[in-house]
C-alpha cells in the first residue's frame, strides 16, 4: 500500500521475526536487517525487502523498530561506525522494543535527538505465541506525539500499548513486570516440588491450580511443561536472569526480589538456554 509508511525492522530473533511479520501481513512495506542473514530469508519470502546495512534501513524507513538482546547490542547498533546514528538522515522515529536498561534508552534518546531522530522505548510483555497473534502488552516511554505516531503500528503488534511517561519508563515497567514473572515462575516451580515431595501427582496439582484463584494462562503452559519434562525455551532462562540483573541495578532489593535474583543467577550457567520454568531443575535438590 503506497499510503503506508516505509518501516524498518532490526533484529529477527525469537520475537522480532513474528512481530515484523505481523506488520508485513498488515500491508506495510518493511525493510529488515539482521546480522545473521539466513534469518532474513523467511521474511523476504513473506514480502519484506532486505537492507544491506543499518544505514540503508534508516535512510529508507520513516519508522525503524529494534528488537535485540541487550544494552551492548543497542549501543553497537546506534553508535557503531556503520550504525544508525552514522546514517545521513533525519526526522526518523526509532522504536526500541528490546528489554534493556532505562539508562541505555535515555542515552540513545539524547544522541537520537542530536541527530534529528525521535526515540521511544517500547518493550513488550508476552512470548512467542502472543507475538504471533498480536496480543503483546507494549510499555512505552517517550514523547506523547511520538507515541501517537506509533500507535497505529502498535495496534498490529499488541492488544495494549500504554504510554508511561518519559524515555526509560517503558524499560522500568518491563523490569517490574519481569520481576513478577521471576517470582511467579519460582513460586510455581516450588509448588510442584513441594507437592511431589509429599507424593502428590503433578497432574492433580495442575488441576487444582487451574480451577482455583491462581489459575492463569502462564500457570497452565508452564505446568504442562513441567509435567511433560519439556524445557525448550519459549523465554530462555538466561534472558530472565539478565532482566533481573537490570532490575537489581535499578535498586531491586525487596525480600522476594532478592531471592529470585539469586536463584536465577545461580541457575543461569547450567540452564540458561532452557525455558524459564527449568528453574525447577535447579531447585530440585535431593
Amino acid at each position: 500500500m503506497s499510503s503506508q509508511p516505509q518501516l524498518g525492522w532490526i533484529g529477527l530473533g525469537t520475537m522480532g521475526n513474528p512481530m515484523s511479520r505481523r506488520l508485513i501481513e498488515a500491508g506495510y512495506p518493511v525493510a529488515v536487517y539482521n546480522r545473521s542473514k539466513d534469518k532474513e530469508e523467511a521474511l523476504r519470502a513473506a514480502g519484506a525487502t532486505t537492507a544491506d546495512s543499518l544505514a540503508a534501513v534508516v535512510q529508507q524507513a520513516a519508522v525503524v523498530f529494534l528488537m535485540v538482546s541487550d544494552d551492548q547490542a543497542v549501543r553497537d547498533l546506534f553508535t557503531g561506525p556503520d550504525g544508525l546514528l552514522a546514517a545521513e538522515a533525519s526526522g526518523k522515529l526509532l522504536i526500541n522494543m528490546s528489554t534493556v536498561s532505562p539508562g541505555i534508552s535515555q542515552e540513545m534518546a539524547t544522541l537520537s535527538q542530536q541527530k534529528g531522530y525521535t526515540y521511544l522505548d517500547a518493550p513488550v510483555s508476552g512470548s512467542v505465541k502472543q507475538a504471533e497473534s498480536g496480543q503483546l502488552v507494549i510499555m512505552v516511554g517517550g514523547d506523547e506525539p511520538a507515541f501517537q505516531q506509533a500507535q497505529p503500528l502498535f495496534e498490529h503488534l499488541g492488544k495494549l500499548a500504554l504510554h508511561l511517561g518519559p524515555v526509560g519508563n517503558g524499560n522500568l515497567a518491563k523490569l517490574a513486570i519481569n520481576t513478577l514473572l521471576g517470582i511467579y515462575t519460582q513460586g510455581l516451580a516450588e509448588t510442584f516440588l513441594f507437592a511431589q515431595q509429599h507424593g502428590l501427582k503433578p497432574e492433580d496439582m495442575q488441576t487444582i491450580i487451574g480451577n482455583g484463584a491462581m489459575s492463569n494462562v502462564y500457570a497452565k503452559i508452564k505446568g504442562e511443561a513441567i509435567m511433560g519434562d519439556n524445557f525448550q525455551a519459549a523465554f530462555a532462562l538466561k534472558h530472565l536472569a539478565k532482566d533481573l540483573r537490570l532490575a537489581k541495578a535499578e535498586g531491586l532489593n525487596t525480600p522476594l526480589g532478592e531471592v529470585v535474583y539469586e536463584t536465577f543467577q545461580q541457575a543461569e550457567p547450567a540452564l540458561g538456554n532452557e525455558d524459564v520454568i527449568a528453574i525447577i531443575k535447579h531447585l530440585h535438590r535431593d
